[in-house]
């Protein structure tokens, strides 16, 4: 891979570490639905059901627990251990959400690590895979006037 890895600094990460959990994980259960509710099948909506999932990235010091239910995904307490535990770097997640990096390929290299019910972390792979969503560009979700004000602000220095 030609491109540069991002880290998250140790001090950022331990920072980030202490905000409660679950504000986080409510916010990235609504990502969720927004972006992914709709293209769900219904046989692995039923195979998702009261499951618990928890994403953490690993150099930010961030897990975010939930799970599926009837009205879609909704966050959990961190409280008990989730039924499958997806873990990288903010920079490999970023990766994957671009697809511009194979799961496979950060799994057997070891930065991907998946624990608990291997049957579902294929499931979400899978589908994950299947869908047909645009790559994600943090560029979309900041307003415009602003990515140009920071962008025109980097290239002053």
């Amino acid at each position: 891979m030609s491109q540069s890895r991002f880290q998250v600094p140790g001090p950022v990460g331990r920072m980030l570490s202490l905000l409660p959990p679950y504000p986080g994980s409510f916010l990235f259960a609504t990502a969720l639905n927004l972006v992914l509710k709709r293209s769900l099948p219904a046989d692995v909506l039923q195979s998702l059901h009261g499951k618990r999932l928890r994403i953490k990235v690993i150099d930010a010091q961030l897990a975010f627990d939930f799970q599926w239910t009837n009205a879609g995904f909704s966050a959990c307490g961190s409280g008990s251990a989730p039924d499958l535990l997806i873990g990288a770097s903010a920079h490999d997640f970023v990766l994957l959400a671009r697809r511009q990096e194979d799961p496979d390929t950060l799994f057997f290299s070891r930065r991907l690590i998946m624990e608990g019910d291997t049957e579902l972390g294929l499931l979400v792979k899978n589908t994950l895979d299947a869908i047909e969503l645009p790559p994600f560009e943090p560029a979309q979700l900041a307003p415009a006037r602003v990515f140009g004000r920071l962008r025109a602000g980097l290239r002053r220095n």
